[in-house]
């Protein structure tokens, strides 16, 4: 019998990647003008794969966001609406936390303007790709969201089971291309960044600003899950921390296997030991792992803030709230692959805060770097929403 080889995970890749381009990029340094082509075939590298991935995106969001409102219609109920409406909210009150928080702490952590500062010294060492390959996508961000918005609603209002079965099938095509080709190659574009902006001598303050806002995100993924299960825990009337403590071990399982899915069993079990019928546990837990990413939510608002920052750009709350918005309905169709949640996440990105590819590519490197995380807190979380869902049925059922 053979012995299955060993595959290195994303993250260990990506750690990897950073260090690699940490390395090559102070090396660089030393070794004059082929040192400086070196880096500029990494730019060329980044080139290419930042338009692969833009031609990508509205495909990527037709492929996730279409099959994810249209599955909500199967087996549609006011429970279910109910459940939907309540994991929304939550997403969103943590979207807007994190916004006030980090609007509030990051200027005093992060380096504002810092790409600004060292944008002369990278136009000096000419680390533009050596060619570029143009690759038009074939609609705008807002067009695919708007297609899929409207495909979705109508398959599950008219329950088009021809075209539901064709929009799963290209669903299916859409996550072998980011599981097989976006993914394994998201590390060499990763190195590029990395090696870039070691280059340009922005690297080091990079990295100190996002230890801080790591440690910023962590502590607002505990704080929202505070708020969670005080909510839970006043309409159910139980105690709170008891409720979390029953949670640890879906927590613990969600860091270990960084998937929502994975961990649905675990979070079901630790729902009904917090006194949720058998059947609303299983219920909302399989539901909500898809629809709840609260811990996502927050993740990706702190990271775009920072990143935001860095370039020197205001962040107000007139454009942060509709992209949190529009976030909370994104994750409802973030797919089951390592970083999903981000690469969902990727259209709104561009086309409401103007990301370009070097800011997508180093916005995916840090999601998946807490990864485990965030989706710790996203199935914690869930199992809130279970003991909510639990108490307003039942009193639904006991005032009938």
């Amino acid at each position: 019998m053979e012995k299955q080889k060993k595959k290195l995970g994303l993250l260990p890749k990506l750690i990897i990647a950073i260090a690699l381009g940490l390395i090559i990029g102070n090396v660089a340094h030393m070794m004059g003008d082929f040192g400086k082509v070196i880096i500029q075939l990494g730019a060329t590298y980044n080139s290419i794969f930042g338009n692969f991935l833009g031609f990508c995106i509205p495909l990527i969001i037709i492929g996730f966001v279409v099959p994810g409102i249209a599955d909500l219609g199967d087996g549609a109920g006011k429970t279910l609406a109910l459940c939907a409406g309540i994991a929304y909210v939550s997403t969103v009150i943590a979207g807007s936390l994190a916004f006030g928080v980090d609007k509030a702490l990051f200027p005093h952590l992060v380096d504002a303007g810092m790409f600004i500062t060292n944008a002369e010294n990278a136009e000096e060492t000419a680390m533009a790709s050596l060619f570029t390959v143009e690759m038009p996508a074939i609609m705008g961000v807002m067009s695919a969201l708007l297609i899929s918005f409207v495909l979705g609603l109508g398959i599950a209002v008219t329950h088009a089971d021809g075209l539901h079965k064709v929009i799963n099938d290209f669903s299916g095509i859409i996550t072998k291309l980011v599981e097989s080709v976006i993914i394994p190659l998201l590390p060499i574009h990763v190195y590029g960044i990395f090696a870039k902006l070691t280059y340009a001598g922005t690297m080091m303050q990079l990295l100190s600003s996002f230890i801080k806002v790591f440690a910023v995100v962590l502590v607002l993924h505990f704080v929202i899950l505070l708020i969670q299960y005080t909510i839970a825990g006043v309409a159910a009337k139980k105690n709170p921390f008891a409720l979390l403590k029953n949670m640890i071990p879906a927590y613990l399982t969600a860091i270990g296997t960084q998937s929502s899915a994975a961990t649905i069993p675990v979070t079901t079990d630790c729902a009904k030991k917090n006194g949720v019928s058998d059947a609303m546990a299983e219920f909302v837990c399989p539901l909500c792992a898809t629809i709840h990413l609260s811990g996502s939510t927050i993740t990706l608002t702190s990271c775009s803030i920072a990143v935001m920052m860095m370039l020197g750009q205001d962040v107000t709350f007139g454009a942060m709230f509709p992209f949190i918005l529009m976030l909370g309905v994104t994750m409802v169709a973030a797919p089951g692959v390592p970083g999903g949640a981000v690469m969902a996440a990727l259209g709104i990105l561009e086309s409401m805060l103007g990301f370009d590819a070097d800011m997508q590519g180093l916005m995916i490197a840090l999601y998946i770097a807490q990864d485990s995380f965030g989706t710790a807190c996203n199935v914690t979380g869930d199992g809130a929403i279970a003991v909510l869902m639990d108490a307003i049925t039942g009193k639904k059922k006991a005032n009938a």
